[in-house]
């Protein structure tokens, strides 16, 4: 079932993916995670300054990151009524932020934010990296989606937890 998008960029900051290139990859994270219902995701690019009020809020770091993912509801609530789409959560994207770890990473700035919006979109299933055997495994889900996702080629295996010991740039 394809899901709906609603991107913002207010401050209109330079996001190398376009809109359908967004929802092509949330559609991608779906179809693979087997999501059956209509699935509605919220996209906010958004400037360092912005993600680290977020980060602040939500997470207790009081720092900008590259990411923060904000659940809603899950596909699977049983409180849904069929047919009813699940407001699936929020994606807040650093595109700063996310362009000097590319260079860091050895990656594009545009493969990176696919990276990005694919790992966001999983943690708004459940899916996370708090230990190294959920890093691996959402490491493995990853590679799996964007290996078959239009890519520019630079992300190879991906590695979560190289964020672990990275300083924040």
């Amino acid at each position: 079932m394809p899901s709906s998008c609603d991107i913002s960029n207010d401050d209109e900051l330079v996001f190398p993916l376009n809109e359908d290139q967004v929802k092509t990859l949330v559609d991608a994270v779906l179809a693979h995670e087997g999501v059956e219902r209509e699935c509605d995701v919220s996209v906010s690019i958004v400037s360092d300054e912005d993600i680290a009020e977020t980060n602040a809020e939500w997470r207790g770091v009081e720092a900008p990151t590259d990411v923060v993912s904000l659940e809603c509801e899950r596909p699977d609530d049983p409180d849904l009524a069929d047919g009813e789409p699940c407001e699936l959560g929020d994606i807040v994207l650093a595109p700063a932020y996310i362009e000097a770890q590319a260079s860091r990473f050895g990656t594009t700035f545009a493969d990176e934010c696919r990276l990005l919006l694919v790992h966001g979109v999983l943690h708004l299933l459940g899916h996370d990296h708090l230990d190294d055997e959920s890093a691996e495994a959402m490491e493995a889900l990853e590679d799996q989606i964007l290996s078959s996702a239009e890519n520019d080629g630079t992300l190879g295996h991906v590695v979560i937890t190289r964020h672990r010991t990275e300083e924040e740039p």
